[in-house]
């Protein structure tokens, strides 16, 4: 169905493919508009997403994506400081934010008659946010001390950190969300001014409305709140990530704060966007996920010689890593944990894993992709990434049929080309 939105230029059309309805159109400012019903709650998620994140930060200006998003709750032209929480909450509703390296979302979930007001609050911030001194120095205040705690809190965080720089050299790459205590000091006025002014603009965003609506009353909503907003330039383009040496590291760093020993195995691998990586989510749930993964069954089940085990696929924008970490009572379970690996990962290498257990490690996969659309919040954002991801919503209902058509063949050639000796492992010993 093709629906023309009067004076706008947009075109939207209808997506039968996936097992929800879903509507997709460009406002003549650029904003991507992505809306799905879904009737059965008298509720509507409303996700509006940036095309940006710590992957945009300048050495010197580490944490201005994340400062930017706690800077966007304190106020716009027509909205006082905090009042959109309160907004929300006094409606009975639920909000959260968040930013990674490749991109900034706030989402909500509110009773359906009230999407006017979600629409209103969110559009206020994207044209109209106040960037004043004072505010930007209380926000840097709060996210120093949320780093202290966070180092406080974790005694292994350091050894993230250092483990994400070896991974990925790229600067873009690996440095914190968060960002640096030191960089949060030096950033001005002048640099949050000129960050929102860039990124934060129609043309750089998608808005994802889903749940119990009137999809042609939501698309007047919508036109009568964002289409007036002007367009901003086009994004600075981003460096290509640099060409990594296929060499072996391993480190082994001191740790105060640490009460066990443990270490970090990481293998760089594929980006998420091409054909290997469909056969290397299955690999993760075969080595990793669940109680019944190989490396949980041989580490904490039978040799029972590790304390805790987690890790998985991290994917950092266009880049991603496979990371393994474990800690362990002494020394003499660390080293013995890490032979374990090593001798799970040559397992696979060398022989095909069963079927049965290919057929367990999909429906597990399975399971855990379905459960991203379960709530309309689950599924706007669902929605909101995928199109980030691909700037398009083209290739989603083929999506879980690539990652169920993965064979045994399929995992033993996976695991041989990526999970090489060209690995970087650090041991984190207690000092």
């Amino acid at each position: 169905m093709i629906l023309f939105l009067g004076s706008s230029s947009a075109i939207a059309q209808q997506k039968k493919d996936l097992p929800f309805p879903v509507t997709q159109f460009t406002l003549r400012n650029g904003l991507q508009v992505i809306l799905s019903e879904d009737y059965s709650l008298p509720l509507v998620s409303v996700v509006i997403a940036y095309n940006v994140g710590s992957i945009n930060e300048k050495p010197g200006k580490t944490g201005l994506a994340y400062l930017m998003e706690n800077l966007m709750f304190l106020g716009s032209k027509n909205i006082g400081q905090m009042q959109h929480i309160n907004f929300i909450h006094r409606i009975g509703g639920e909000l959260n934010a968040t930013t990674t390296e490749g991109k900034t979302m706030f989402y909500q979930t509110v009773p359906s008659n009230q999407l006017a007001l979600v629409l209103w609050l969110e559009s206020d911030r994207m044209k109209s946010l106040e960037i004043f001194t004072s505010k930007v120095e209380r926000a840097k205040v709060a996210l120093i001390e949320e780093i202290r705690h966070r180092k406080a809190s974790d005694p292994y965080l350091e050894s993230s950190l250092y483990f994400d720089r070896l991974l990925f050299p790229d600067f873009a790459y690996n440095h914190p969300v968060i960002g640096d205590e030191a960089d949060l000091r030096e950033i001005t006025v002048g640099d949050v001014k000129k960050f929102y002014s860039t990124y934060y603009t129609p043309n750089n965003a998608v808005l994802c409305i889903s749940g119990n609506i009137d999809k042609r009353k939501t698309i007047q909503l919508i036109r009568i709140y964002f289409e007036k907003i002007p367009p901003g330039g086009e994004n600075p383009p981003l460096a290509l990530p640099e060409v990594l040496e296929t060499k072996s590291t391993n480190i082994t760093i001191e740790n105060s704060l640490a009460s066990s020993p443990a270490f970090r195995l990481g293998y760089r691998i594929c980006s998420p966007y091409t054909e290997d990586y469909y056969a290397l989510s299955i690999l993760e749930y075969v080595l990793l996920r669940g109680q019944t993964s190989r490396l949980y069954r041989r580490l904490i089940k039978k040799d029972r010689i590790a304390l805790d085990l987690s890790g998985g696929i991290e994917k950092k924008f266009d880049l991603a890593a496979f990371k393994i970490f474990v800690i362990n009572n002494n020394e003499i379970l660390k080293e013995r944990s890490q032979k374990a690996i090593f001798s799970e990962i040559n397992k696979i290498k060398s022989n095909l894993i069963s079927e049965k257990e290919l057929i367990k490690s999909k429906n597990m996969f399975k399971m855990d992709y379905i459960k991203q659309f379960e709530t309309s919040l689950d599924k706007a954002i669902f929605l909101t990434e995928g199109f980030l991801t691909r700037k398009s919503l083209d290739d989603i209902p083929e999506d879980l049929d690539r990652f169920l058509s993965i064979t045994r063949y399929d995992v033993t050639r996976i695991i041989n080309k990526y999970f090489s000796e060209e690995n970087i492992l650090i041991n984190i010993k207690i000092k």
